[in-house]
């Protein structure tokens, strides 16, 4: 039962996973302490229209101006979010892979992969975009 629940509610929680995603990398666009934002549904253009045609998912990637530090900064300290390495849960996660899941490779390599220093990645979950960005808002507020 409860799979077939999941199953049955997957559209409904991809679209609001889309939604919530977008409107936090329009904000992090924004945002004076984000060096760049990458999120598929930003660019718009003809591989996303194609191949997304529904929404881009909910992972965001993007660089805090700074470095390593502040990034580990906005991943320790922002509230709502689990700091965790998973993706596509129904709540939003964050990780410094720089810092943890990354953190035995050399830094050479880590490079090479395209995994930067100042690198978070976020998986948007189903809260309200606005308690999201607000959580968000307030730990890069904090750098």
């Amino acid at each position: 039962w409860t799979f077939l629940q999941g199953v049955e509610t997957l559209p409904l929680r991809m679209a609001r996973h889309s939604e919530n995603a977008l409107a936090v990398a329009e904000f992090l666009q924004k945002n004076p302490k984000v060096a760049w934002v990458k999120y598929p549904g930003l660019t718009g253009g003809p591989l996303a229209k194609k191949y997304l045609p529904n929404g881009a998912g909910g992972m965001v990637v993007f660089g805090v101006k700074g470095g390593a530090n502040e990034a580990r900064h906005v991943a320790d300290n922002v509230k709502l979010f689990s700091l965790l390495a998973n993706v596509g849960d129904a709540k939003s996660l964050i990780i410094h892979p720089a810092s943890t899941t990354h953190s035995q490779v050399p830094v050479e390599e880590q490079l090479k992969a395209g995994l930067t220093p100042e690198l978070i990645r976020l998986s948007i979950g189903l809260e309200h975009k606005d308690d999201i960005i607000g959580a968000l808002s307030d730990a890069l507020d904090g750098i």
